[in-house]
């Protein structure tokens, strides 16, 4: 399987881990960290990073991609600089590419050490 584009992604600010993501996790998992999308969320767990898309006119219909942290080969990230308004992040799998772009306020840095511990281990 690959996906065909690259996916892309804007994280506006940290927020709360929803309260529904409780039923996305498997036993044992663990959510660290949640940021705001254009229309959703994004939530860093101890084992993967699950990206939820609402759709259509109304957002009711979500879809949810999860990035198992074993499957993230290479990772980079580029700060926001004196002109640039965006951070950037990119994960690279065996299936495809994505890539995250980071409002100036998020911490690249803390995101860094949340991929490295957990793709590292």
């Amino acid at each position: 399987m690959a996906i065909d584009n690259m996916m892309e992604f804007t994280f506006i600010e940290e927020c709360p881990i929803p309260g529904d993501v409780q039923q996305l996790l498997v036993p044992g998992e663990q959510p660290v960290a949640a940021y705001k999308t254009l229309r959703d969320s994004a939530i860093f767990t101890d084992r993967r990073l699950i990206l939820r898309d609402a759709q259509g006119i109304t957002g009711k219909k979500v879809e949810v991609y999860s990035i198992p942290w074993k499957a993230v080969q290479v990772w980079s990230s580029e700060n926001a600089g004196h002109i640039d308004i965006n951070a950037e992040l990119e994960l690279w799998t065996h299936v495809g590419h994505v890539k995250v772009n980071l409002k100036r306020d998020i911490n690249i840095r803390r995101l860094d050490l949340l991929i490295g511990a957990y793709v590292l281990r």
